[in-house]
């Protein structure tokens, strides 16, 4: 089996419709998407940003 791994950086609020494209026009089989969270603190708390998504393709 071979696989092929994608990087797909991305803003979570404006990017839906992007990510959503970029996913149908795979031709493999998603096996998995990871995200990279990376923690941010601000003046009220600590929070969490997803910079990037890995994506996992099974080839054909």
């Amino acid at each position: 089996m071979k696989y092929k791994v994608h990087r797909f950086d991305i803003n979570m609020q404006r990017d839906r419709d992007k990510l959503e494209q970029f996913l149908n026009s795979l031709e493999g089989e998603i096996v998995s998407i990871i995200p990279n969270i990376e923690p941010k603190l601000q003046g009220m708390g600590a929070t969490a940003k997803v910079d990037f998504l890995y994506i996992v393709e099974k080839m054909k």
